[in-house]
């Protein structure tokens, strides 16, 4: 059976910051002695992303999880691992201190993510995200990358 609990007919017994200081997850204690755990994640100002088309919508963090997920997530060992490239992505997006981006913008910031940590999902990404049609296009940027390193 699940149990419904409201947040304003509870006390927090304690209040802690996850690892990488993205969320604050509360233990709290319900008018009734049960316990349970809540998870507030800190909201950013919206951004408003320019599409290749024209068109404008609100940026969405989770959209882009799903996209990386998609496109690259079964070079990675979990989903956190996932997570935390949509989280460095994003940090660079509100990072530039504008309220509006470019869909390019946000590609190139998960490129940047993802060159430092995992080659294979880059290149992949890439090739997507710059829309490669030869082989040339594949070795441009294995040299591009040896060259960084």
């Amino acid at each position: 059976m699940e149990r419904k609990f409201r947040i304003g007919d509870s006390k927090v017994l304690e209040s802690r910051e996850t690892g990488d200081g993205r969320l604050i997850r509360r233990r709290r204690e319900s008018s009734d002695g049960h316990r349970f755990t809540t998870y507030e994640r800190i909201e950013m100002p919206p951004l408003t992303v320019t599409k290749r088309s024209g068109n404008k919508e609100i940026y969405d963090r989770d959209k882009l999880l799903l996209a990386v997920k998609r496109s690259v997530g079964k070079f990675f060992n979990s989903e956190l691992e996932v997570e935390d490239v949509v989280n460095r992505a994003s940090d660079i997006l509100y990072g530039y201190g504008i309220d509006q981006i470019t869909s390019k913008q946000i590609g190139e910031a998960v490129l940047d993510v993802l060159a430092e940590v995992n080659e294979v999902a880059y290149v992949r990404f890439a090739s997507v995200f710059r829309e490669f049609k030869t082989l040339e296009d594949f070795e441009n940027i294995l040299k591009e990358q040896k060259r960084k390193k």
